[in-house]
């Protein structure tokens, strides 16, 4: 089994929604953390044009990362400069540090 690992950076005011819809969907795990960054933005007038996002992180087998990518892009989806990315990165390796064993995709 082929591990990804799902990065996606969204608008802060969609995240409570995009978690709730991994959740019902089983996701066994997500990180999310706070950012700041720019990206797509028609103007740079405003003086604070950094914009504060989430990112969430999934680690999920091959066959579920089509329905995961999907879920989060039609749940943060908005129609505006700035709804976001998703970005699906290979995984080589995966391992608990407390068990200081590989993770296989099985455990995932």
């Amino acid at each position: 089994m082929e591990l990804k690992k799902i990065v996606a950076i969204v608008r802060s005011q969609v995240l409570g929604d995009v978690e709730d819809r991994l959740i019902d969907m089983r996701v066994k795990g997500i990180s999310v953390t706070r950012v700041k960054g720019y990206g797509e933005y028609d103007t740079f007038i405003n003086p604070d044009w950094i914009f504060t996002h989430a990112r969430v992180e999934i680690y999920a087998e091959l066959s579920m990362v089509d329905t995961i990518v999907e879920t989060i892009i039609n749940t943060a989806h908005a129609d505006l400069p700035g709804d976001g990315i998703v970005a699906v990165c290979p995984v080589e390796r995966l391992y608990r540090i407390r068990s200081k064993a590989q993770i296989t995709a099985d455990e995932i």
